[in-house]
């Protein structure tokens, strides 16, 4: 609209080109294709159909009895090739063993698997090809705590609480982010493992290297051993510690533990120091008592293959000890279990 000496003159409207209009059109619809992928992305793996079918079972289950607060962390498994048949109305809660190389993780999770309603199905993200990306992680994940995972552990259709040790190197610090959604939305419950004493990991971890070289028990490499006879032949040897990069390495490692109690803050989750289960076994009535399993006593065949004083199982001991001598790490020469 034009003034011209009190005159008002109206202009057409201007045309914009098709091709302006249909540059236009295309960039909204990318725009929004982009925004609703965004959105949905979660979903491929997180389907809020879990939590319905959830209570549609507990609907149908008149005698299983779950306090409201605890839906989101049970769950009722549809196994592809066989049905749960009488335990279908028993909730499964899923968890995972997350731990680090000899923090005694393998015997921790033969305690857990000595429960009749336990399934830990071992490290099975030791194999590279199941970490390639997010995508195979989701899958893996799926199948497990679908209980169409088999392994020697597996409980199958009676298992209350179902799950697998999981090593920080064995992409779960690459793949936090999407781990910790997985974990959240379906109500995974982490477990954490640690040794409060790095020093005798380290000494655990050069031992294993050395016995994986060598094979002494009759030229077989054995990470776990069931006997005195063979544990007392991989404890002969005693390794020698680089005392120059002793206290950075330590340091490292226990910056590494701080990292990974951060990564999965987000989940229901626990932390047991391998030591205190040592010293009191009772520690694991708090395990099952946080994946709400009945009590049992818990048994592992394995023995221990490193015992004593620390400084005995290291071959340069003096250089190590003037090497933590005043540093805060001193503390793990002296204030270690027997």
């Amino acid at each position: 609209m034009i003034l011209v000496q009190d005159k008002v003159v109206m202009e057409k409207p201007r045309k914009f080109p098709l091709l302006l209009r249909m540059v236009v059109l295309l960039l909204s619809m990318v725009s929004g294709v982009y925004i609703f992928s965004i959105c949905m992305e979660p979903m491929t793996y997180f389907r809020s159909s879990d939590l319905l079918r959830t209570r549609m079972v507990l609907n149908s289950c008149p005698n299983t009895k779950i306090h409201s607060s605890e839906i989101p962390y049970i769950h009722f498994p549809s196994p592809r090739n066989y049905s749960r048949q009488e335990c279908a109305c028993n909730p499964v809660r899923l968890f995972a063993i997350i731990s680090m190389q000899r923090s005694g993780s393998g015997w921790f999770e033969t305690l857990l698997n000595s429960h009749e309603n336990v399934s830990s199905n071992g490290e099975i993200f030791g194999a590279r090809d199941r970490r390639v990306n997010i995508s195979a992680i989701y899958n893996i994940l799926d199948q497990v705590y679908n209980l169409d995972w088999y392994s020697s552990s597996s409980k199958n259709e009676c298992s209350a609480a179902v799950g697998f040790k999981w090593m920080l190197n064995q992409g779960l610090t690459e793949y936090h982010e999407g781990i910790a959604k997985y974990f959240r939305k379906r109500g995974v419950h982490a477990i954490y493992l640690f040794r409060r004493n790095h020093l005798r990991r380290m000494i655990s971890l050069l031992a294993n290297a050395y016995d994986k070289e060598t094979k002494p028990l009759n030229g077989t490499h054995k990470s776990h051993v069931y006997s005195p006879r063979e544990a007392h032949v991989l404890a002969r040897y005693k390794p020698s510690l680089n005392a120059t990069r002793l206290v950075r390495e330590l340091m490292k490692a226990e910056q590494k533990t701080a990292r990974a109690l951060e990564y999965f803050k987000s989940s229901r989750s626990i932390v047991v120091y391998y030591e205190d289960i040592v010293r009191n076994r009772t520690k694991l009535i708090e395990v099952l008592d946080f994946l709400k399993l009945p009590h049992r006593k818990l048994r592992s065949n394995q023995v221990k293959i490193h015992t004593g004083s620390l400084l005995t199982q290291i071959e340069n001991a003096a250089d190590v000890e003037r090497a933590l001598k005043g540093t805060t790490y001193e503390r793990y020469l002296h204030s270690d279990y027997q």
